[in-house]
């Protein structure tokens, strides 16, 4: 072992003996938990405190080690502390079983689940608790919002609507991985929220057990966050876009078919000027004739797998007001090719939906 190092179980014997245990992990990674015992402080805050307390015996707790030994290290060399890594890091405190915080042993479990995303500065304590806040509406339960929806439960978006009239049949296991033999027959509405309460016990769902038309869209799509669009018919997806951009609420599109596929956000009330919606795209004509449907031209299982994990990217990105999303723009993808390409699309003036001719 390093002689700048001590072992966990020292940290813990030397911390009864009165030696601190200080912990320089930031604020989103001390969710995950915290030694007991352990004192807060950033690499700055720890810098003053020995400068005004020199040659002063200490330890060090980053979350792998690796961090407070180059602390510790910097520390011993300026004379501001005789200073000592915790090897492994609280990763190591933890997998030893060693006291933990009161208040951070009651949330463990909750903490632990999104650990992985809360040390992200995109996300954080506060991206999480928005994440739990929002509700996103899954329209449609088919190849695309399949993993649309493990993904966005797994993330921990605190309500899903679950919206389709369907029944799980043997041909949709082929690519519909909510769902497995057991499910057979079953609504996919239940059988879906089943699952993804399996997944995440902190996800609430909404059923909405029908199909979405002209008549009803306004009334589904108007209390959501973010719409996904998992449908697989023109009728549902000219229906969404009205709803959507009447009630001023993005939707996230996606579209498959054999080996290819699509996505794009269309939001138009966005702070971003001129951002189309899907009749810009693809304006509503009595005369074009329809793509043939999944079950007649086929499709690659993988493909919508691929394409709704994007929406769930696009999803989370507009839920956490990160990055920038696909507003004004249809990404493209080709998997028999391995080719992604994007193209922008121009708001429509003359729309009959989001333009002046609405």
């Amino acid at each position: 072992m390093n002689p700048l190092e001590v072992t966990v179980e020292q940290a813990g014997q030397q911390l009864q003996a009165g030696i601190p245990l200080v912990d320089i992990r930031t604020d989103s990674e001390r969710l995950l938990g915290a030694a007991e015992g352990a004192q807060p402080m950033t690499p700055a805050e720890l810098r003053e405190r020995c400068a005004a307390e020199a040659g002063q015996r200490v330890n060090l707790l980053c979350s792998g080690g690796a961090r407070s030994l180059v602390l510790a290290a910097v520390l011993k060399r300026e004379g501001l502390a005789d200073a000592r890594s915790v090897a492994g890091g609280f990763e190591r405190w933890l997998a030893a079983g060693l006291p933990l915080a009161e208040a951070d042993s009651s949330r463990r479990e909750a903490t632990e689940r999104y650990a992985r995303q809360v040390v992200m500065p995109h996300v954080g304590l506060a991206g999480q608790e928005k994440l739990g806040r929002a509700r996103v509406l899954l329209a449609g339960l088919g190849g695309l919002n399949s993993p649309a929806a493990l993904y966005l439960a797994a993330a921990g978006v605190g309500t899903l609507g679950l919206l389709d009239d369907d029944r799980v049949d043997r041909s949709n296991l082929q690519r519909q991985v909510l769902y497995g033999e057991a499910a057979l027959g079953e609504a996919k509405t239940r059988a879906a929220s089943r699952r993804l309460r399996d997944l995440n016990p902190d996800v609430e769902t909404e059923l909405l057990e029908t199909r979405v038309d002209a008549d009803n869209a306004g009334q589904l799509c108007g209390n959501w966050d973010v719409v996904v669009d998992g449908t697989d018919n023109f009728a549902a997806r000219y229906a969404l876009n009205r709803a959507c951009v009447a009630a001023g609420v993005p939707l996230v599109y996606g579209a498959v078919m054999r080996f290819q596929g699509q996505v794009s956000v269309f939001w138009p009330a966005s702070a971003q000027a001129r951002a189309p919606c899907l009749h810009c795209l693809l304006p509503e004509d009595a005369s074009h004739q329809a793509p043939p449907s999944c079950a007649e031209a086929g499709v690659l299982g993988v493909v919508p797998g691929l394409i709704g994990s994007l929406q769930a990217a696009e999803t989370l990105k507009l839920l956490l007001l990160q990055g920038e999303p696909l507003l004004g723009q249809l990404l493209m993808i080709d998997a028999l090719a391995m080719e992604f390409r994007k193209t922008r699309i121009q708001r429509n003036p003359d729309c009959t939906v989001c333009g002046r001719g609405s």
